[in-house]
C-alpha cells in the first residue's frame, strides 16, 4: 500500500521529516510517496500531512496568502492525520500568543513561543510518550512550550509542562522529532488503521 504524505515546503527539515515518513511506513510494509506543499491543489490528494518548524509568522502568512490554510482545516475536519512541530505546533495552536500568527486552530492549547530558551539553550531529552515503549529522544531547538491545554490529550512532559498531544487527528510536538534517526513518533502520527482505510479508499477510486 502507498500513502500519499505532504510536507509544508515553506520552512524547516522538509527532507528530514520525509525521510522518517518513509522510515514509519516501510517499518509497517507499506510505501509512503512525498510531496512537497507550497501552493494550494496539493493537499487535497494527501493522506497525511506534515508541518514542520521554521518561522511561525512566516509559516502562516505563506498558507493564508496561498490558499493552504483552507485545504488543511478540510484535511482536519476530515479526520485525516497531521503532524505539526516545533513552529508548525504554534501554527496549529488554538492561541498562539502572538498577534503576527494567524492560526489554524486545529488543536486546543495555547502556546509560549521560545520557552526553552534560544537557538544556544537545544538540549536533547528522554521523553516518556503515551503509545511508546521505551523513551524518544526528543531534540528541543528553540522550542515552544504548551502552557495550558483545552480538550486534548497530553502525550508527553518535560519539566512539568506538556511538550506533545494530540487533538483528533492532529500529533502536535514541542520537538524536533526528525533529527533523530527514531520515526516512532512520526509512526503514532500517522500510521493506524484510519490511515490505510483512506489510502485504500483512494486507491480504489475509478480513473476519470
Amino acid at each position: 500500500m502507498t500513502i500519499r504524505a505532504g510536507v509544508v515546503a515553506v520552512q524547516g527539515d522538509v527532507s528530514e521529516h520525509a525521510d522518517a515518513i518513509r522510515r514509519a511506513a516501510a517499518s509497517r510494509g507499506d510505501e509512503a510517496e512525498v510531496v512537497e506543499i507550497r501552493q494550494s491543489g496539493v493537499v487535497p490528494d494527501c493522506d497525511i500531512l506534515l508541518m514542520p518548524g521554521g518561522e511561525s509568522t512566516a509559516i502562516s502568512r505563506h498558507l493564508h496568502r496561498e490558499g493552504i490554510a483552507p485545504e488543511i482545516e478540510a484535511h482536519v475536519a476530515d479526520g485525516k492525520p497531521v503532524l505539526a512541530t516545533c513552529a508548525g505546533l504554534i501554527v496549529a495552536a488554538a492561541d498562539p500568543n502572538d498577534d503576527r500568527v494567524d492560526s489554524l486552530g486545529l488543536v486546543d492549547v495555547s502556546v509560549e513561543r521560545n520557552a526553552f530558551g534560544r537557538q544556544a539553550d537545544s538540549f536533547e531529552a528522554p521523553l516518556d510518550v503515551t503509545g511508546l515503549d521505551e523513551p524518544f529522544p526528543a531534540v528541543f531547538i528553540r522550542a515552544p512550550v504548551i502552557d495550558s491545554v483545552g480538550d486534548v490529550a497530553v502525550l508527553a512532559e518535560w519539566d512539568g509542562r506538556a511538550v506533545a498531544v494530540r487533538d483528533g487527528p492532529v500529533v502536535a510536538t514541542s520537538f524536533h522529532p526528525e533529527l533523530t534517526d527514531d520515526a516512532r513518533i512520526h509512526d503514532l502520527a500517522f500510521f493506524e488503521a484510519e490511515v490505510a482505510s483512506a489510502a485504500n479508499d483512494r486507491e480504489s477510486e475509478p480513473e476519470a
